[in-house]
């Protein structure tokens, strides 16, 4: 038998009495080709403006007055949501600690300061989402937190490692601009502070500014309307435990059905006097099975739980082979039956092959390289492409499994039909909930599917599609947050560097960054987010490993008395081509998915550059580790000046 094995023929016969594997691809293209737009994300209106109220801060108490701030700090961090506070929390660990956090908001805690929507809860296990639990010895009350716990660990978070003495809040930056005659950045904001800062953190988060689809007569509308992402409890009455009282004599539309609805929805079919869902791509809707904390599992706990647990769900989704599934939810399920069916199938020797493996991808040995050499051994071993055609037939199994949930769970069979997504899971992000399917047997909740197209008009009474108005009192904008479009315009900042250049211009041929962290042209000027890195579905471990790396890398060169850092051209130039050869992993399966801001709305990879770390982010994280413990910030040209 040869390194590459064919696929066991009783077992493909077996899958193929389940379902056509060529008729479902075939349906897939058909939905994902009759979604796909040429102005991809230019189909959403940018909230500035006249649409400026839809960013509006509704939760702040008590507004913050004082005079404009000039001063000089150390480091000026951008973002108070996890990515900023994990920044401050490792600076702090590091030893440095003259910082300033700048954050729009009126309190720390990022997307889930803005997104507190009735139902709103987290879709990643607590216990590894929160990240810190160890250092903060803290542990979730469910295994999926909501969000007013979120909130209260970040208080917990900013009160450990004194935050708030080191913040700015409620305070915008609007400019960045490197000063190259004192070396450093002037900060602006729009208090009219002036902070000059040795070194700059962009951590503005991928999911902090609402988009609007960009619909004909969207200001013609005489009725309510906001965004989910600032959800108006005084119109709706409630909490965000429900109850929305005051919506039991109003008519509602929510536009959008991604993660954000799937939660909102059924407590506004709850109490809404109707309430119309208009969609226009299903998600995957698996079982949430949601459960309170076992104290004795808890008390259990041996040091170094917390970063073995994150690092066994990302080796999962990642492809990596694990002994054990410690999350063992929806997430991993796909991967977890799929390494099932290799081990049953294959013959011994191919099972001691795994399971070496799974020995390797250990955070222990990453620092030694073994595990890219052992996934080459791998895949040479089992085939790429017997590897890939064994996952889309178990993502077809599963898949088929969610769509027969919607038959099972809703009475009405064209709305359930109209419920099933058909794409592989991972197009989209997948969704867990027990309630959200049940809603639509409600007498008073009715889907309106757009077949993939969207609604065709708003109009001062309320939406039109396909010919039909439908009237209502208040619109609710479910469409979530822009994630494709140009970093400045997300951050809401221009960041000018050498030579007044700025990042728009130095990135409008493509994202250019050494590590995803740095940038040629703008010294001591770190970014955080998924560009060029990892894309985790954890993103707060993704946020963590970047903060750590932030840290080790100012501390060491503080200690040097390194006063610029600056990505050499040499490093950047092959960063880029890592990225662009590490796309090809995946730019087939984004090609074939359903748009969606996975793979830039239908158009993945219009340049290969602009994508994140192909290998996955148990690699890069492998990456990075290595890259700290040469100790010689190899790439980054320094200096004492």
């Amino acid at each position: 038998m040869g390194k590459k094995m064919e696929l066991d023929s009783k077992h493909n016969q077996e899958q193929s009495s389940a379902f056509d594997p060529d008729a479902l691809r075939a349906k897939y293209a058909e939905e994902r080709d009759k979604r796909v737009r040429p102005d991809g994300n230019d189909q959403y209106q940018e909230v500035k403006g006249e649409f400026s109220y839809f960013v509006q801060d509704p939760y702040i108490e008590n507004e913050i007055k004082r005079d404009p701030i000039e001063d000089e700090v150390e480091v000026v961090i951008v973002g108070g949501g996890f990515g900023g506070m994990l920044a401050g929390a490792r600076l702090r660990e590091a030893g440095v600690d003259d910082f300033r956090i700048i954050e729009k908001a009126g309190d720390f805690g990022g997307t889930w300061y803005w997104n507190r929507y009735p139902g709103a809860s987290c879709d990643i296990e607590s216990y590894i989402y929160f990240p810190l639990l160890e250092e903060l010895n803290f542990i979730p009350k469910e295994k999926y937190t909501n969000a007013p716990e979120t909130l209260e660990y970040c208080q917990l978070m900013a009160k450990k490692y004194k935050l708030h003495e080191r913040s700015c809040m409620q305070t915008e930056v609007i400019s960045a601009e490197w000063d190259e005659s004192i070396g450093r950045w002037i900060i602006c904001t729009d208090r009219k502070d002036r902070i000059k800062a040795r070194f700059i953190v962009n951590s503005n988060g991928p999911l902090n500014r609402p988009k609007l689809p960009d619909i004909t007569g969207i200001n013609d509308y005489k009725g309510h309307t906001f965004h989910t992402s600032r959800w108006d409890y005084s119109y709706t009455g409630g909490s965000s435990a429900g109850n929305l009282t005051k919506l039991k004599d109003k008519k509602v539309a929510v536009i959008g059905t991604g993660a954000t609805a799937v939660q909102c929805v059924p407590h506004l079919g709850e109490t809404a006097e109707h309430l119309y869902v208009f969609q226009r791509t299903p998600s995957s809707i698996d079982v949430r099975n949601n459960t309170k904390t076992d104290p004795e599992w808890a008390s259990s706990l041996e040091s170094g739980w917390h970063a073995k647990r994150r690092n066994n769900f990302e080796s999962f989704l990642a492809g990596v082979y694990q002994k054990e599934d410690l999350v063992n939810d929806g997430w991993t399920e796909l991967f977890r039956n799929l390494f099932s069916a290799f081990r049953k199938r294959r013959p011994p020797k191919y099972k001691i092959a795994t399971w070496a493996v799974s020995s390797v991808f250990s955070p222990k040995l990453y620092k030694l390289g073994f595990e890219s050499y052992m996934r080459e051994k791998f895949l040479n071993f089992v085939g790429m492409d017997n590897l890939m055609q064994e996952m889309e037939m178990a993502d077809f199994e599963k898949m088929e499994q969610v769509r027969a949930r919607a038959d099972a769970v809703v009475e009405d069979p064209k709305t359930a039909e109209s419920l099933k997504p058909y794409y592989r899971q991972f197009c989209k992000r997948p969704c867990f909930h027990d309630e959200y399917l049940q809603t639509f047997n409600k007498p008073n909740v009715t889907l309106v599917n757009t077949e993939g197209k969207g609604i065709d008009q708003i109009t001062d009474k309320g939406i039109m599609f396909d010919g039909k108005e439908y009237e209502v009192d208040c619109i609710i904008f479910a469409t979530g947050f822009e994630v494709g479009t140009a970093y400045t315009r997300r951050s809401g900042y221009e960041i000018y560097g050498r030579d007044g250049i700025s990042l728009t211009d130095k990135w409008k041929d493509g994202l250019s960054t050494f590590h995803g962290m740095h940038s040629r042209g703008f010294p001591n000027c770190f970014f955080f987010g998924p560009q060029h890195s990892a894309f985790t579905a954890n993103f707060t471990y993704s946020l963590d490993e970047q903060s750590i790396h932030l840290a080790y890398i100012l501390k060491t060169a503080l200690a040097k008395g390194i006063n610029l850092i600056e990505a050499s051209q040499e490093a950047e130039e092959g960063w880029i081509e890592t990225i662009v050869e590490k796309a090809r992993l995946t730019q087939d399966f984004q090609e074939k998915c359903t748009p969606g801001y996975y793979n830039n709305e239908g158009h993945p990879n219009v340049l290969a550059q602009n994508t994140f770390y192909g290998g996955g982010p148990i690699e890069f994280f492998g990456l990075m580790d290595r890259w700290r413990s040469d100790g010689n910030l190899k790439g980054l040209e320094l200096s004492n000046k």
